[in-house]
């Protein structure tokens, strides 16, 4: 069995996007195309469907996604642990947050890993919008928990791990204050501000540059800071868009909370860079996994019942 088959398969399973999958593998698209037909004509049966617009999953390819993943971890664990051990690394595991919700489910991780992993120390610290892949490619982080979408051709993603609701933070004197519901096509005639430094796929899949009836949506990335950004809307400089969590760790009496009905949720998973894996990066991650399934935290979220 060719290993780079698999590991084009299980790359292309996730992204479901030739594109982002030959980057993270650094290879060409034609190579991605070559390899999945491969392994198709190996096991005799399509594993994806591929049309102009989008790439899914044959229920075959999801039978054999579901398979092959636990297997691979474990070969990249055993690679990982050998490299570990040659190098002589120190027992060190930096994590970083983005969040208070994803910096909970940190704690409750890092409290399990550390009674598994006595010898090792976990130092944790927060990571900001403005600079989201900034510490883990200075090397001053090895994992983090962040929001999703991440599309970087030199960071390796999990799975999503949180789940939280879309929210528009407005002022309580603004014209929506009173809505229970909000719809992202009201926002076309707000002014949406926005932290700066955002990768442009991620600043668009948070706030888009149209609503879905093709309006323009007017944003404005001025600030660093997330407190600095919820004082200018408190003041009535514009909205924003957030998660829920923000109602629970962000209340202010001059600040309303909307819920959106027609937003998907943000999703956070860990993220690491694909050449510095490591033993310990991976234990951490296959014990998240384990935590937020005895939590439920995969269905998460902050808005009320």
């Amino acid at each position: 069995m060719n290993w780079q088959e698999l590991e084009t398969f299980l790359t292309l399973a996730e992204e479901l996007h030739f594109g982002r999958a030959a980057e993270r593998l650094h290879m060409s698209r034609a190579r991605v195309s070559q390899m999945t037909k491969a392994l198709e004509r190996r096991i005799g049966a399509p594993l994806f469907e591929r049309t102009s617009r989008k790439v899914t999953l044959t229920p075959l390819g999801r039978q054999l996604r579901d398979d092959l993943r636990p297997h691979h971890h474990g070969v990249l664990e055993a690679v990982a642990k050998a490299a570990d051990t040659a190098r002589g690394t120190g027992g060190v595991l930096r994590v970083g947050f983005s969040s208070p919700l994803a910096g909970e489910l940190v704690m409750t991780v890092v409290e399990t890993f550390r009674e598994r992993h006595p010898t090792c120390e976990v130092r944790i610290r927060e990571v900001h919008l403005s600079d989201r892949h900034g510490p883990l490619r200075r090397g001053e982080l090895d994992v983090q928990l962040v929001e999703f979408p991440i599309h970087e051709p030199d960071l390796t993603c999990g799975p999503a791990l949180l789940r939280d609701p879309r929210v528009l933070a407005v002022s309580v004197d603004h014209r929506l204050a009173g809505r229970t519901t909000v719809s992202l096509e009201e926002v076309a005639c707000e002014n949406v501000l926005l932290v700066a430094g955002m990768p442009s796929y991620f600043r668009d899949w948070l706030i888009p540059e149209r609503t879905p009836s093709g309006r323009p949506i007017r944003r404005s990335a001025t600030v660093t800071y997330w407190q600095e950004l919820l004082t200018l809307v408190a003041a009535g400089e514009g909205v924003t868009i957030a998660a829920a969590q923000g109602m629970r760790y962000y209340p202010r009496p001059n600040l309303v909370y909307i819920p959106f009905e027609d937003a998907p949720p943000l999703e956070y998973g860990l993220v690491w860079r694909e050449a510095g894996v490591s033993a310990r990066v991976l234990a951490f991650t296959r014990m998240a996994l384990e935590v937020a399934a005895r939590a439920g935290q995969g269905q998460r979220t902050t808005m009320p019942a």
